[in-house]
């Protein structure tokens, strides 16, 4: 028999220490000292445990972020001026400079007369911290080119809300860098990802399932999208995407009929619930469409009532977290929300303790995509300042874990180190406890994807 790899003395989840066979990326035995001839790999003793899995990311948006300016935790003019200037120096004149995670309170939503200023001499695009809103200065707007322009482009302030994919489509450019990406994943341990994009189209598809063809991004991946997304041998389609806004929610009847579009493709639906209007508004639309299907997800669930909780277990929705908002976004709910949203805020052993099932991911770029980060704030609720958010939600150190241990299409239910289990697993540097108290990305010894070693 054809032995890929051995890993020798390691411990499954903590447990007893085994040898670990691996062989056309799967687990085909498990024991102590198996006499098998294979590259071995000493595991000394510490703990194997399931590829960890980011439920909800946009993968093209955070490749292009890892190349963009980040303006994150800046909120004075000057400092935020003088990046961006430094930026610019690097390129040519009249060359896009792309930033991101702008912060309001440094001068407020800017329009493009004032960002001329800033940047005089090349094309700015800018993106506010929460990343549905873009502000670009006159030499950007006039890239756009002549009208028309879709709802939420308004060229006479140089803004435009929510219309990533029309952007990118007018302005042209390279894919982003996604082997980059995907190394990154994998030195945090993340062997599956959820791309949650609500506008992925075949474009989106077609440059993803590329980048898994080739390597470049060598995660499993499943994909929600619209209606038409296409299918691939490179991907799982996923659910149906729907995104709403609170202040300009639809018809409950046309989400109703999209989500009878689901039903007829045999797709799930997942719906973008930041908000408690939202979260309202989608179970009215789930109850019109005939009721939740098994599967459906509430992504997000950034606010979420007692007296709704109940009602999301009924249904057997599962939402999918960000944990590590509370770390990366903390400090600013704790100063801009009231108490009674900040008790609401990203719950997690409440909605347990009512059987809801629960899942996590990062929603990068708009947050960290290391998972040990949720990890950690799902288990201690402490802001970057280490304040605490309703302590009362925390998870026990595996229940956080577990958030990120499901498949994609399940990812509520943690996978198991077993024979005949893919060989999508994580070898650490120590035990799992001792990486559960200080969970961090260089927790990660290996990553093997398939069998395959990322280091």
């Amino acid at each position: 028999m054809n032995i890929d790899l051995i890993l020798r003395n390691v411990r499954p989840m903590g447990g007893a220490l085994v040898d670990v066979a691996i062989s056309g990326g799967r687990i085909i035995d498990m024991g102590e000292g198996i006499s098998l001839k294979a590259v071995e790999i000493d595991g000394r003793g510490n703990a194997l445990i399931p590829g960890l899995a980011d439920h909800h990311i946009h993968l093209l948006a955070t490749a292009a972020r890892m190349d963009s300016v980040d303006l994150k935790g800046l909120t004075a003019t000057d400092a935020i001026i003088s990046k961006l200037r430094e930026r610019a120096e690097t390129i040519p004149s009249g060359a896009w400079v792309r930033a991101v995670n702008y912060d309001e309170r440094a001068a407020g939503l800017i329009e493009r007369d004032a960002l001329d200023a800033w940047l005089p001499h090349h094309k700015l695009r800018m993106q506010d911290r929460t990343g549905a809103l873009w502000m670009l200065n006159t030499a950007g707007v006039a890239a756009l080119g002549n009208a028309p322009y879709p709802e939420g482009v308004y060229i006479a302030r140089g803004h435009i809300w929510r219309q990533d994919k029309w952007l990118r489509d007018r302005i042209g450019g390279s894919p982003p860098d996604l082997a980059m990406l995907g190394q990154a994943l994998a030195r945090c341990g993340i062997t599956h990802v959820t791309d949650a994009g609500a506008h992925n189209g075949p474009e989106e598809a077609n440059i993803l399932a590329e980048a898994r063809e080739s390597g470049a991004l060598p995660q499993k991946l499943m994909m929600m999208g619209p209606e038409d997304l296409p299918a691939s041998a490179q991907y799982a389609s996923g659910p149906l995407k729907l995104h709403f806004d609170e202040y300009a929610l639809p018809p409950v009847d046309h989400i109703a009929a999209r989500i009878a579009v689901a039903r007829s493709q045999s797709r799930n639906v997942a719906a973008h619930c930041v908000t408690l209007g939202e979260l309202v508004f989608y179970l009215a639309a789930l109850d019109a469409a005939g009721g939740a299907k098994l599967g459906d997800r509430i992504e997000h669930g950034g606010i979420i009532p007692e007296t709704l909780i109940s009602d999301i277990a009924a249904r057997s929705l599962i939402v999918v977290s960000q944990p590590g908002f509370i770390h990366d976004r903390g400090d600013r709910y704790l100063a801009e929300l009231t108490s009674e949203d900040q008790v609401d805020l990203y719950r997690l052993s409440s909605l347990a303790a009512k059987s809801v099932k629960l899942a996590a991911g990062s929603d990068a770029p708009y947050a960290s995509f290391a998972p040990w980060v949720g990890i950690k704030a799902a288990m201690d609720r402490r802001t970057a300042k280490g304040e605490q958010i309703s302590p009362a939600e925390a998870l026990s150190p595996l229940d956080a874990l577990s958030l990120y241990l499901g498949r994609p299409d399940t990812p509520h239910l943690p996978r198991a180190i077993a024979v005949g289990e893919p060989a999508d697993l994580v070898l650490l540097n120590s035990s799992l406890a001792e990486a559960l108290k200080t969970p961090s990305p260089d927790q990660v010894r290996m990553t093997l994807i398939d069998g395959k070693p990322y280091l």
